[in-house]
C-alpha cells in the first residue's frame, strides 16, 4: 500500500546576513522581491520574509538566527549560514517520514514563539532543514507584538 504524502506548501530559504540592511535592500528594493512580512524581538533580532513567487527568501540577522536555532532546537546552532525550511501540512507526520527515510532528528516538533510547529533535521548532502506547520494565518501572526513590516517598526 502506498502512503499518501502530505504536500510541501512552501520552500523557504533562510540566509544569515551580517549586513542585514544591505541584504534586505538588495533583495527587496533592487531585485524587487515584495516584503511579505518582517518580524523583530528587539535590537538586532530582525528578519524579513520576501515573496519570491513560489518560494520565500528569509534574510535573518545573526542575532535572529541564534534566536531561531534556540527556539527550534533548544540551543544547538545550525552549522551553515543557509538552511532550507519547508512548510508542510503535518509537521509530525513529515518528520516521521523523513527520519524513516534516513534524516537525523536534531530537534522534535516544537511550538515556536511565532506559533508554528517546527522541527529540525540533518538531511542528506550535509544540509540541515526545518519543517514547519503554521498554526495561524500570516494576518493573525502579523498582529502580534514585534511583528510588522520592517519600515513601520519604531
Amino acid at each position: 500500500m502506498t502512503q499518501e504524502l502530505a504536500p510541501v506548501l512552501q520552500l523557504r530559504v533562510i540566509v544569515e546576513a551580517h549586513d542585514y540592511d544591505e541584504a534586505v535592500w538588495f533583495y527587496r528594493d533592487a531585485l524587487g522581491l515584495p516584503e511579505q512580512a518582517a518580524f523583530a524581538n528587539g535590537g538586532d533580532d530582525r528578519v524579513a520574509i520576501l515573496d519570491a513567487g513560489r518560494a520565500t527568501l528569509e534574510i535573518a540577522s545573526p542575532t535572529h538566527k541564534v534566536a531561531v536555532d534556540a527556539a527550534e532546537t533548544g540551543g544547538p546552532a545550525s552549522p551553515a549560514p543557509v538552511r532550507l525550511a519547508f512548510e508542510v501540512t503535518d509537521s509530525a507526520g513529515t518528520v516521521s517520514r523523513l527520519v524513516e527515510a534516513g534524516a537525523q532528528l536534531v530537534a522534535p516538533v516544537t511550538m515556536t514563539p511565532w506559533r508554528s510547529l517546527n522541527a529540525r533535521l540533518d538531511a542528506p548532502a550535509g544540509q540541515q532543514i526545518t519543517v514547519f506547520q503554521e498554526t495561524e494565518s500570516l494576518a493573525d501572526r502579523s498582529r502580534r507584538a514585534g511583528f510588522a513590516v520592517d519600515g513601520s517598526r519604531d
